[in-house]
C-alpha cells in the first residue's frame, strides 16, 4: 500500500488505460526526457475511489469517484495531489474515465497553451482520429477556429464524425499540395508528415507539437511551441463533462485485466488496437 502525504490523496485505482508514453518509458526510448528509478510503476490515467486523504486536504471523501493526470497508476492502489484530482462525471464509468486525463489534457494544451488559434483561424490538426488529436479537433472547435482534420487517407470517412471543417488525407501528396496559408497546425504525429506540411503554415504562423521541434522548421518563417501536458483538474472535468455529453469521444477497444499488460503492451505498441485499452484491477 502506497504512503500519501498531508496533501495527496490515495484512490483505490479501479481502471487506468495505455498511452504511448508508457512503452517509451518501458523500452527506454524517452529515457533522455523522463528518466525513471527502478523499480518503476507506469501508467498516467486514474481513475477510482478516494480511500484516504492527507491531513491538508478537504473537498474528497472517502469513496468518492474521481480521476486525474498522475504517475504509478498500474496498481491497486495509487497516490495522486490532491488539486489534480477532479470528480468524475455522473454519466461516466470508471472505464470511460480512465481513457481521458492523459490525452484529453494534452489534447486541449496543445490547442489552448501551444497553438493558441484565434476565431476564424485556421488549423490542420494531424492524427486527428487518435485520442489526443480527437480532443485537439474538439477544442480548437470550441474557440471558433476552422478546424482541418488531418488523417490518412484511407481514413477520410471515418473522420466524419469529428465535425470538423475539412478532413485532408495528409499521406496524399496531391491533397497536401492544396494547403496553404494555414495559420497553424497541431501536431501529434512528427517525422516525415510534419515535415512536409511546414510549407503549408503561412509566414509568422505557428506549429504546436506533442512530440518536440520537428525537423527543419527552423528554415521556415514560423514559430514552434513544442508541449508536454500537465495536470489540470477543473480542465479535466470540463472535458470528461463534453465526453459525457457527448460533445466528443475517445473510443475504447478493449478493457483487459492489470494482470495482462504485457500482451496489452504487446497490441498497443503494434498499432492493431484501434482504440484505448483499458486495464482493470
Amino acid at each position: 500500500m502506497p504512503e500519501y502525504g498531508d496533501n495527496e490523496v490515495l484512490v483505490r485505482v479501479r481502471a487506468t488505460s495505455l498511452n504511448p508514453v508508457d512503452w517509451k518509458i518501458r523500452s527506454g526510448a524517452a529515457r533522455d526526457r523522463m528518466p525513471v528509478e527502478f523499480p518503476a510503476i507506469l501508467g498516467r490515467d486514474l481513475s477510482g475511489e478516494v480511500v484516504a486523504s492527507g491531513r491538508n486536504v478537504t473537498g474528497f471523501p472517502k469513496g468518492m469517484r474521481v480521476m486525474a493526470l498522475a504517475n504509478g497508476t498500474y496498481a491497486e492502489c495509487a497516490v495522486a495531489k490532491a488539486d489534480t484530482l477532479a470528480p468524475i462525471p455522473d454519466a461516466l464509468t470508471f472505464e470511460q474515465a480512465a481513457a481521458l486525463p492523459l490525452v484529453t489534457l494534452t489534447g486541449a494544451q496543445l490547442i489552448e497553451r501551444a497553438v493558441k488559434p484565434s476565431a476564424g483561424q485556421t488549423v490542420l490538426v494531424t492524427g486527428a482520429l487518435g485520442s489526443v488529436g480527437r480532443s485537439a479537433v474538439h477544442v480548437a472547435r470550441k474557440r471558433g477556429a476552422r478546424v482541418l482534420a488531418g488523417v490518412r487517407t484511407r481514413e477520410k470517412a471515418a473522420a466524419a464524425e469529428l465535425r470538423a471543417d475539412g478532413v485532408v488525407g495528409i499521406d496524399h501528396e496531391d491533397e497536401v499540395a492544396g494547403l496553404f496559408d494555414l495559420d497553424a497546425i497541431a501536431d501529434t504525429v512528427g517525422g516525415v508528415i510534419v515535415q512536409r506540411l511546414l510549407k503549408c503554415i503561412r509566414s509568422g504562423g505557428v506549429v504546436g507539437s506533442v512530440l518536440g521541434k520537428p525537423e527543419g522548421a527552423e528554415k521556415h518563417d514560423i514559430r514552434v511551441e513544442a508541449m508536454m501536458a500537465v495536470p489540470d483538474a477543473s480542465r479535466l472535468y470540463q472535458l470528461a463533462d463534453d465526453v459525457a455529453r457527448q460533445e466528443f469521444s475517445i473510443p475504447i477497444a478493449r478493457t483487459m485485466k492489470l494482470a495482462e499488460v504485457q500482451e496489452a503492451h504487446r497490441l498497443a505498441e503494434s498499432g492493431g488496437a484501434g482504440g484505448k485499452i483499458i486495464l482493470v484491477p
